[in-house]
């Protein structure tokens, strides 16, 4: 507030000490211009009255007032400060309904994508969603986790398609999901509900939306048992986690992948999930192809088995905070692509505290 008023009483001393041949009057206007670019509107309209006061006394000292020349001045920078409190004013209604769109998106969010526990059973959760639309905060990607009877479920998730246009059907397998993760023992029983829900779901909107017949998602759904050092996985299409076991980067790839969820009911005999080790210390990341596609400015891609290994030592809120800060150097800041991930670290049991890490054993189908 007190550089526009600095400048305009820099400006009016100025000009009426300079002969009365030489007029820098208009230039009080860059006052009220400033302000409205960092002040509300009854700012600005007071720096523009404060403005147009100046100039008429400027005016005034310099004994012609009366003068068409001054009055036009006048008249000039009243019309100008007039045009410019207008315009702060309906900037400050758009910044307002802005925060109002945001404040939605955050509750939207916090609905449809809950935040995920930090500690659930014996693991540690961490996350990390960003966005591809512009001042959105949840898109087509997904991630929940449930806890049952005995273990822990978790699912992520990709919507065809990117920001706000898929969240209908993110919501949707989300909801299913956490409403039949407690009423079915079996996993593969679990992956035939979503892909049944999905598909009613696709089918329904295809009668209004021709673009609908076309959707599908991609999934991981995971079983990790609190008494068993494993991990059992159903892959629908989706990249395969990843074990950071020690320093080696292992793909929990499925030997049998079923297709994404939409393209067609499946039964429980097609949803075969296979189980991998999982064991104390060892950390498994679920994530999104908005990550491992993600391009630098070279058209590369996003090298993410590669930088794991260099984060083999951290836990699974540094590693998930270390994968976000890196991932969008990579791209410059922006991604073109929804892009979540999931850490998930086994603790260690008992009070002989972490057991040695070796060499995982293989897996068993």
């Amino acid at each position: 507030m007190a550089i526009p008023l600095a400048f305009i009483l820099l400006i009016s001393v100025v000009d009426v000490n300079l002969p009365t041949t030489i007029h820098l009057g208009p230039l009080l206007v860059v006052a009220p211009a400033l302000t409205a670019s960092f002040g509300g509107p009854v700012m600005t309209g007071f720096v523009g009255a404060v403005a147009v006061v100046a100039q008429v006394m400027i005016a005034f000292l310099h004994g012609g007032i009366e003068t068409l020349n001054h009055q036009v001045q006048i008249f000039a920078l009243l019309a100008v400060s007039s045009v410019i409190f207008v315009y702060s004013y309906l900037r400050d209604r758009r910044v307002r309904q802005l925060a109002q769109v945001r404040s939605v998106s955050e509750a939207a969010q916090r609905v449809i994508l809950r935040p995920l526990p930090r500690r659930i059973g014996p693991l540690r959760i961490s996350s990390m969603y960003i966005a591809a639309t512009a001042e959105a905060h949840v898109g087509g990607d997904l991630y929940a986790a449930a806890r049952t009877v005995g273990g822990t479920r978790l699912l992520i998730g990709d919507v065809r398609g990117k920001g706000l246009g898929s969240l209908s059907d993110a919501a949707l397998l989300l909801c299913a999901f956490r409403e039949a993760s407690h009423r079915h023992s079996a996993l593969p029983k679990l992956a035939t509900h979503l892909e049944g829900s999905v598909c009613r779901n696709l089918t329904e909107l295809a009668e209004t939306n021709a673009i609908a017949s076309e959707c599908f998602v991609t999934a991981a759904i995971t079983d990790i048992p609190d008494r068993e050092p494993v991990v059992h996985v159903i892959d629908c299409g989706h990249p395969p986690p990843l074990l950071l076991h020690g320093e080696q980067v292992l793909p929990l790839e499925p030997r049998q992948k079923c297709p994404p969820l939409g393209l067609g009911e499946l039964t429980e005999e097609d949803h075969r999930p296979e189980t991998f080790p999982f064991e104390p210390g060892d950390i498994m990341l679920l994530y999104t192809d908005g990550i491992i596609e993600a391009r630098d400015g070279a058209g590369r891609f996003y090298p993410l088995a590669e930088r794991l290994p260099a984060w083999a030592d951290e836990d699974a809120d540094t590693l998930i905070r270390l994968l976000h800060d890196d991932l969008l150097r990579h791209v410059g800041g922006r991604l073109d692509d929804d892009a979540a991930a999931i850490a998930i670290q086994r603790l260690p049991t008992g009070p002989a505290g972490p057991p040695r890490r070796r060499a995982p054993g293989g897996r068993s189908p």
